[in-house]
């Protein structure tokens, strides 16, 4: 799932924010997953997502998804398809505390060695088995965006 950056300043209240990411596979079927470190607080601390983050003004979307898959993973990947768009809309008191649209896209690795960025504190390859264990520690955008990657049953 593509997570975007930090809601703390870089998602204000207010506004929409176009989080981009992939689904990756590598060469054995694994899904990569990525957790940010816990000083970047934000909407999706603490759980595991797919890469990804906020598309820039000017950017097209597929090269904003290589870019950010490198920059979190140090990885190379080739966009093999898009996912159907959806969105996370969080309400407050006072209103709309965030609206992020999801645009996302299925993705196989092709080079690189993985190693984290400098905002992601973990990265781990899992297999589509060990998904429906890690439901607790997955973000729920996250289970959402591998049910749509066929990644995760429905079920699970």
């Amino acid at each position: 799932m593509g997570a975007a950056r930090p809601i703390d300043g870089a998602m204000a209240k207010g506004r929409i924010t176009v989080a981009i990411g992939a689904v990756i596979e590598d060469r054995d079927g694994r899904i990569l997953l990525v957790k940010h470190r816990p000083e970047r607080r934000g909407f999706w601390q603490g759980r595991w997502i797919c890469p990804g983050g906020r598309l820039g003004i000017g950017e097209e979307i597929r090269a904003g998804i290589q870019r950010e898959v490198q920059e979190e993973t140090n990885l190379e990947v080739e966009l093999t398809g898009p996912l159907p768009p959806f969105e996370r809309i969080v309400k407050d008191g006072q209103g709309t505390a965030l609206h992020v649209v999801y645009i996302d896209y299925k993705a196989r690795l092709v080079g690189g060695v993985l190693r984290p960025g400098s905002d992601v504190g973990e990265a781990r390859w899992v297999g589509r088995d060990e998904l429906p264990a890690l439901l607790p520690d997955l973000h729920e955008d996250t289970v959402t965006l591998l049910r749509l990657a066929g990644a995760l049953e429905a079920r699970a």
